[in-house]
């Protein structure tokens, strides 16, 4: 008994030892508080896939009471919001290929003629299905919709809802999802290396040597961002190559578009990892840092929830996420076949990063070394 009660003692002062350990760090003790609920926030906001508003186009070519009826519930559903009324066919692409509307509804010219004689009459939706499980979730609302219809006109299914998906033919999740990867993983995998690029010489008390070498700051930069570039881009490869060659996702863009578009975002994942890596004094740290930071980055990508489902705080903060440009422009140009041209206000914000983090970098370099 005597012996238990010593293994016991033991065992509570090697315990609070540790604690003491982990805790006498005031930073440690932040690290470990506030980004467990900040993260549970964000989970509880941003990492939901309710659906409270999908932005719709109509092109209305009958003007008939059933059509009349048929945009009148939606439009006083609370959770369709008219944002274009076509006038051709012509208009749908523009429409769905820019974003401004999820799903593009087109009602055919001889609708209540159809109606009038017995016959099924369809209404077709045009969804755009580079996110998927939004538009399955807002293709559910729609077709409640005109089952409504159907059940108040007492006629069985005498309006058929025909579908079509645009980038994504059977709404797979997989094409949504996969092809995101190119820039999620090829994000942590370079940020981490950044970020522990200087940490570790100063672990191994090179960097003080590196320093006083003939290299000027900018230099040690470009020699610290270039490395972890290659990485990202070689890693980006392998998951484009997974992407098209073992799931058979077909990519419909310009390679070169990609890879112009991939090497700006790295360029701002550098930044980022630089500026971790000149704040930390151990790898441990910078570790705990990019895990910290990286979590959020993933979560306001739009990468598996999408962006308009969150609060507008968070959408606006999504705004200095460069994840969340570059997902638009691996789905635009992977399932779209987008140009440049197409994709330049998504490389803005990208190239603000890269502007801001790297000249950060640098002067965090120098004054806190």
């Amino acid at each position: 008994m005597i012996m238990l009660l010593n293994w016991l003692r033991r065992l509570r002062v090697l315990c609070r030892k540790e604690l003491l350990a982990i805790l006498k760090d005031p930073a440690s003790r932040i690290v470990l508080v506030l980004p467990v609920i900040a993260q549970t926030i964000l989970f509880g906001y941003a990492a939901t896939f309710d659906l409270d508003e999908v932005p719709y186009a109509v092109l209305d070519d009958s003007h008939g009471a059933t059509s009349t009826r048929i945009l009148a519930k939606m439009d006083g559903s609370g959770i369709f919001r008219r944002v274009s009324t076509l006038r051709v066919p012509a208009d749908i692409a523009d429409c769905v290929s820019a974003g401004e509307a999820l799903l593009v509804l087109h009602i055919p010219s001889d609708l209540e003629s159809r109606l009038a004689t017995g016959n099924t009459a369809p209404v077709q939706a045009i969804l755009d299905g580079r996110n998927s499980t939004t538009a399955s979730v807002a293709l559910t609302y729609l077709n409640g919709i005109v089952e409504s219809v159907n059940s108040e006109r007492g006629a069985g299914q005498s309006l058929r809802l025909e579908t079509r998906a645009w980038f994504n033919p059977n709404l797979e999740t997989r094409w949504n999802i996969v092809p995101g990867l190119v820039a999620t993983l090829s994000m942590m995998q370079v940020i981490m290396l950044a970020g522990l690029s200087v940490t570790r010489e100063r672990e191994q008390g090179t960097f003080d040597q590196l320093l006083v070498t003939p290299l000027s700051p900018p230099e040690i930069l470009i020699g610290k961002a270039l490395p972890p570039m290659f990485v990202g881009l070689v890693q980006a490869t392998l998951i484009l190559i997974v992407c098209r060659f073992w799931f058979g996702i077909p990519f419909a863009g310009s390679l070169k578009t990609l890879y112009a578009c991939l090497t700006l975002f790295i360029l701002s994942c550098v930044g980022i990892g630089l500026s971790i890596s000149a704040v930390s004094r151990s790898m441990q740290q910078a570790l705990v840092y990019t895990f910290v930071l990286i979590m959020p980055l993933i979560l306001l990508s739009g990468l598996a929830t999408p962006i308009a489902n969150m609060p507008k705080a968070l959408q606006l903060l999504t705004w200095i996420n460069p994840l969340r440009f570059m997902l638009d422009c691996v789905r635009r140009i992977y399932l779209e076949g987008a140009v440049m041209a197409d994709l330049v206000v998504n490389c803005v914000p990208m190239a603000v990063v890269a502007a801001l983090t790297l000249p950060l970098a640098a002067w965090l370099f120098r004054n806190l070394d």
